[in-house]
């Protein structure tokens, strides 16, 4: 059995969804969307030097903004995120699918405070079905990175769907923007370190991560 650090991994794909946001998040901000809107579907094979395969893909996403009547006077931003993301392995291949948001808000006009929530129901052989949302506290001209949920798989397929997910942006008072990203580690073997900073696998070490279309949140 090989071991990776769990902590290099999270830093690689930290960096790279960082760069990311930059060019498309943030800069690329326009007028928002103002009625529901489908997003395009994606997909991505991945394979190692022993033949491993993984497909990952993401379907049916789709985002509506709403209307928010809050404290402040209405200022914020939210978005309901639906859609459908999975991953297939070859045969002896397990991991882990894991979903998140990548947001950047344009101006900051409040006091910022962040919450996480929502509920989270196991589908029968399927996935996870998550509703609720989160909230963003992001300062001007930032971008986050937050985690929306995540699962272990062996051999064989896991899927993750969404579900009116709210999106919100509680003292955004320019344009935002988001997108998901839809994440998988996968190995012969795959298993997690006691201690949760590590993960033990055979052959190659698979990781990709499938970005998903940017939508505006009016």
């Amino acid at each position: 059995m090989s071991k990776f650090s769990k902590l290099g991994l999270r830093r690689t794909a930290a960096a790279c969804a960082a760069a990311a946001v930059a060019t498309v998040g943030l800069a690329s901000m326009g007028a928002g969307n103002a009625a529901a809107a489908p997003l395009a579907n994606g997909s991505k094979v991945i394979t190692g030097i022993d033949g491993e395969r993984v497909f990952t893909e993401r379907t049916g996403e789709s985002q509506y903004s709403v209307a928010r009547v809050a404290y402040n006077g209405g200022i914020g931003r939210t978005a309901l995120l639906s859609g459908t993301y999975k991953s297939t392995a070859s045969e002896g291949v397990g991991g882990n699918l894991k979903v998140q948001i990548l947001a950047g808000c344009q101006l900051d006009v409040g006091s910022l405070g962040g919450s996480l929530g929502g509920g989270i129901s196991v589908l029968p052989s399927v996935g996870l079905d998550l509703s609720g949302g989160v909230s963003l506290p992001l300062a001007p001209g930032e971008a986050a990175i937050v985690d929306v949920t995540d699962k272990d798989f062996d051999s064989g397929s896991a899927t993750i769907q969404l579900q009116d997910f709210e999106i919100e942006f509680p003292n955004c008072g320019g344009y935002a923007s988001a997108r998901t990203l839809t994440k998988v580690i996968a190995s012969q073997g795959y298993e997690i370190g006691d201690d949760s900073s590590s993960v033990a696998g055979e052959g190659t070490l698979l990781q990709s991560t499938l970005y998903g279309q940017p939508f505006f949140v009016s």
